[in-house]
């Protein structure tokens, strides 16, 4: 909500730039899906790692 009334305000002090802004926020969302794709594929490799280096702990733990 408070996004939205930021929006306003800028759309009333400078109409261009909040046109401007409307129009290029879908093109620089759409150029940073792929790194955002990156990210969670890096984040999933570093979370498989993880598990699988601290597997034979927990299976070690368990066992007491």
């Amino acid at each position: 909500m408070f996004t939205f009334i930021l929006w306003c305000l800028l759309f009333v002090f400078c109409w261009p730039l909040a046109l401007l802004a409307l129009v290029l926020y879908p093109i620089v969302w759409l150029l940073s899906l792929p790194f955002r794709l990156v990210g969670i594929s890096v984040s999933a490799v570093f979370a498989l790692l993880t598990a699988l280096l601290f597997l034979p702990a927990r299976a070690l733990g368990q066992r007491r």
